[in-house]
């Protein structure tokens, strides 16, 4: 039979942290593994950010009298006008128009980031913001 050596709180720790683990934490990590995952998530946040960057999101307002179109990386690529929205007469209504459709063709890009992210963190709050402590 073997004999079970007593092991103290020091010696515990010291082969905890030779695993990988965290002392206290109850059971041994694999810190090399929690790495790779975090470097996987990077590539992956990288990846999509990319793709993100060349989609454009168009938005029309006023029945089509004004058209925004948003890149990925937020920036406005387009705005399209119909002749019948240049009024003159009635400029502030344009100036709306061109705001409601901006404003709208960000949230698209907004919503499509956060929709990616939410995929890529399983839905994790704070990650990709923060962390939450």
């Amino acid at each position: 039979m073997r004999s079970h050596k007593s092991v103290n709180k020091k010696q515990e720790e010291s082969i905890m942290a030779k695993r990988g683990g965290f002392p206290g934490m109850g059971m041994p990590g694999n810190m090399n593994n929690l790495m790779k995952q975090a470097q996987k998530m990077q590539r992956q946040m990288e990846e999509n950010q990319k793709a993100l960057e060349e989609k454009e999101f168009t938005a029309t307002v006023g029945g089509g009298a004004v058209s925004v179109t948003v890149s990925g990386k937020r920036e406005i690529t387009k705005v399209t006008l119909s002749e019948e929205a240049v009024d003159p007469d009635d400029i502030e209504m344009l100036e709306d128009m061109i705001a409601a459709a901006t404003n709208e063709a960000l949230r698209q890009v907004e919503s499509e980031s956060a929709a990616v992210m939410s995929k890529l963190t399983g839905g994790l709050g704070g990650l990709g913001g923060g962390l939450p402590f």
